[in-house]
């Protein structure tokens, strides 16, 4: 039986997993609220997105769509994304509303375009179905990306930097928790229930899940509620230019993301395409090689989160860059379900290392001001460069199969890591120069250093 003390003790012991650790004691009330409620917002959203992050390819292959129009699928929902970031930033800027946008946009209509994409097959059939599921799928992504600047701006500030690295260790746990139990049931819901039925199913349940994360974001209270996020420069694209020149630090991250993001979308949208169409995987078999990555995932989240905040994020992730090239070239040889489970196993540690560094760094390079600006820049650089990528796979595969998109993106990502290399290198002559971090503020305040 659990007396009251008990349940304080675990009340206390939830609270402060929930926060990351102890660090998080000495932020005010309004603060640790708002660091629970985004722990239960990532825990449904992960839930929640991924559904269509592992079935939305699959529903599209079941409906008829061949390989060419995944890859075109692909590719304009990233442009789509593309075309809205800078929109959004700048609403963000001129007319704040932070956290209004980012549930109108990003928890409704992004949200509600999964429910119509369940309805679809009801009024609409054969080729005319693909291309409307692609086009509602267009219109999903430019919805949750004009919301992404609202949602990184505010996101900067509701985390401090110094807890941020174990924060998200303990978010990013408990999301691949619930990415591994939705993705594991869904996937043998619709191998029972059969297509597309299971999937259309599967989409209202993600919309339904989905809710509760714009419930939950809701509830943060934003700092900034109602006010513009001023800035000292101008919103016309030359003043922007102008002012990203005077970045070098984050220009070349930009560059190096451009070129990692361009080379793993060659392959990304076509492993679950190949492991249908040459292994002759279920939907259950597909499902089972993404929970094995998220596994993994989970074993080192909350390791890499103290790492990060120790070492600093740009040089885990230097790490991983040097180490996630092998993946595409093993592909060549996969045959079997357990060999994918085994890969995704290995795999599933440097990108569950990879994606929490990268997000920190992120959050680094981008000063509080202009931060929707900055990281809706870079995101339209990465959604133009999976885009390319995307393109790109899909003329590869036409040509010389599943065989040549996996050499050319492991190549790819080597060339990359290289270049970020040398920015990591570049960034620690720029600390021991300047005898502090390096920031986009300082570079973009202070050129001559």
């Amino acid at each position: 039986m659990f007396n009251s003390k008990s349940i304080q003790h675990l009340r206390l012991r939830l609270g402060l997993f929930m926060t990351g650790g102890e660090w998080a004691m000495s932020l005010p009330v309004v603060g640790r609220r708002n660091l629970r409620y985004y722990w239960f917002d990532g825990l449904f959203a992960a839930a929640s997105d991924t559904i269509p992050i592992n079935y939305l390819t699959l529903y599209l292959l079941a409906l008829g769509a061949t390989g060419s129009q995944v890859g075109l699928f692909t590719a304009l929902t990233s442009l789509a994304a593309a075309a809205c970031l800078l929109p959004g930033a700048l609403l963000v800027e001129r007319y704040g509303h932070r956290k209004e946008i980012t549930v109108w946009f990003g928890g409704g209509l992004a949200r509600f375009a999964l429910l119509a994409l369940a309805f679809l097959p009801f009024g609409f059939t054969g080729q005319v179905l693909i291309w409307v599921v692609i086009l509602l799928s267009v219109i999903r992504s430019a919805a949750g990306n004009l919301a992404f600047p609202a949602w990184m701006s505010i996101t900067g500030d509701i985390i401090p930097q110094e807890g941020r690295g174990r924060y998200f260790g303990s978010r990013n746990l408990v999301m691949g928790i619930a990415g591994i139990g939705m993705t594991y049931l869904v996937g043998e819901f619709i191998t029972r229930v059969g297509s597309p039925q299971g999937y259309q199913l599967s989409l209202m349940l993600a919309f339904g899940v989905g809710m509760f994360s714009t419930y939950f974001f809701s509830r943060i209270k934003d700092q900034q509620a109602g006010q513009p996020v001023h800035s000292s420069m101008s919103v016309s694209l030359p003043e922007i230019w102008k002012g990203l020149r005077a970045s070098p630090v984050f220009l070349s991250f930009c560059f190096a993301s451009a070129l990692w993001n361009f080379s793993i979308n060659i392959a990304g949208p076509f492993f679950n395409v190949y492991m249908v169409q040459d292994l002759e995987f279920t939907a259950a078999m597909v499902g089972l090689a993404a929970v094995s990555i998220s596994i993994s995932k989970l074993l080192i989240q909350k390791r890499v989160g103290e790492i990060s905040d120790r070492w600093g994020p740009g040089r885990v992730q230097m790490v991983c860059m040097f180490l996630l090239p092998i993946l595409p070239f093993v592909w060549i040889f996969i045959t079997q379900l357990w060999q994918v489970v085994v890969l995704n196993l290995l795999g599933g540690i440097l990108w569950g290392a990879f994606e929490l560094v990268s997000f920190n760094f992120l959050l680094q390079l981008t000063p509080t001001a202009l931060r929707a600006r900055y990281s809706a820049i870079f995101q339209i650089v990465v959604t133009v460069a999976l885009a390319g990528g995307a393109a790109l796979g899909s003329g590869i595969i036409l040509w010389w199969g599943y065989t040549g998109i996996f050499l050319i993106s492991g190549l790819g990502r080597i060339v990359a890591a290289l270049f970020f290399l040398r920015l990591v290198n570049n960034l620690r002559q720029w600390e021991a120069v300047a005898g502090e971090p390096a920031s986009v503020t300082e570079s973009a305040e202070s050129p001559a250093r």
